[in-house]
C-alpha cells in the first residue's frame, strides 16, 4: 500500500491511499501540480507530509532506495548515453516485445529513435527495475493508439503481476475509463475523487 499523509505542495495538501495492485489517476488543469505531487511522492523535491509504502516512510531509508521502489515515469525521460542498453541492467524480452521491440533495439543509438520510442523504452527501462510502486505522468502522451494499448496492457499485467500501486496522472478521459480504479481531480486547492 501507498500511503499518502498530508503531503504539501504549493497550495495542494495530498491525503491519499492507494491500495495493492489499485490504479487512481489523478488529472487537473496543467500547471495545478500534478507533475510536482509525484515528485514529492517520489522524494525528487522538498515537501511537507509523509509517505509511506507497505507502512515504511520514505525518511527511513535511503533515497536511492526509496526511488527504486517508489519509481516516477516522468512526462520526458533522461537519457545518460546514446546506446540503448546502457540503460538496462537487465531485460526482459516478453516486455520488449510486448511493447513492439525485439533484442536488437538493445544496440540502438538514441538519437534514431522517435518520441514515441523513447516514451516507450522510458517504459521498459522503469518496470526492469520491478519497483513496487508506480508513479506515472501522462506515460502515453506521445504514442499512438496502437502503442497505447501496448503500455496500457503492459502496465496492467505489472499492476496485476505484483499488486504494485499505481498513481497515473492523465488528460485522456478515455483512458481514464481504462485504467483507473479510482479517479482524482485537482480543483484549484482541492482534490476531489469523482465517480464514474
Amino acid at each position: 500500500m501507498l500511503t499518502i499523509e498530508q503531503l504539501q505542495v504549493q497550495e495542494l495538501t495530498l491525503d491519499l491511499e492507494i491500495k495493492p495492485g489499485e490504479t487512481v489517476c489523478l488529472s487537473g488543469p496543467s500547471g495545478s501540480g500534478k507533475s510536482l505531487l509525484l515528485r514529492a511522492i517520489a522524494d525528487l523535491i522538498p515537501h511537507r507530509g509523509r509517505v509511506l509504502l507497505a507502512g515504511r516512510a520514505c525518511e527511513e531509508m535511503p533515497a536511492h532506495l526509496w526511488r527504486r521502489q517508489v519509481s516516477l515515469l516522468p512526462a520526458e525521460s533522461q537519457w545518460w548515453t546514446d546506446r540503448v542498453g546502457d540503460h538496462f541492467a537487465q531485460v526482459a524480452a516478453e516486455e520488449f516485445a510486448a511493447l513492439g521491440f525485439g533484442p536488437e533495439v538493445l544496440d540502438w543509438q538514441l538519437a534514431r529513435c522517435s518520441t514515441g520510442e523513447r516514451q516507450r523504452l522510458a517504459i521498459l527501462r522503469l518496470l526492469s527495475h520491478r519497483p513496487r510502486a508506480l508513479l506515472l505522468d501522462e506515460p502515453t502522451a506521445s504514442l499512438d493508439p496502437a502503442s497505447i494499448g501496448r503500455v496500457e496492457a503492459l502496465i496492467d499485467g505489472y499492476r496485476q503481476k505484483h499488486q504494485a500501486p499505481i498513481l497515473w496522472v492523465s488528460h485522456d478521459p478515455g483512458q481514464i475509463a481504462r485504467v483507473a480504479d479510482r479517479r482524482l481531480v485537482i480543483n484549484g486547492a482541492m482534490l476531489e475523487e469523482q465517480r464514474s
